[in-house]
């Protein structure tokens, strides 16, 4: 299958939706490129984590959970310089 593909003004390729899909990246993956001869390149997932695998690394199930008030309260009360 070929897609055609366009430069724009500023030197950019918008690759398209089934492009990325046939790929398997997602919104904030890393693309690999590597320039060969004859003017071609390839293209590649470049290895590594999505960022999403952090999401909830932090999380501790004996810490209590604090609303949004109370974050902004503890907020508010450190730059204020109280503890």
């Amino acid at each position: 299958m070929t897609i055609a593909l366009t430069v724009t003004a500023e030197g950019q390729v918008v690759l398209q939706r089934d492009v990325l899909r046939h790929l398997g990246v997602r919104p904030g993956d890393k693309l690999s490129v590597e320039l060969l001869n004859d003017r071609r390149i390839e293209l590649r997932p470049k290895p590594g984590k999505p960022v999403s695998t952090i999401f909830g690394m932090l999380e501790q199930s004996n810490t209590k959970r604090l609303t949004i008030e109370e974050i902004g309260e503890a907020a508010a009360s450190g730059w204020a310089g109280e503890e």
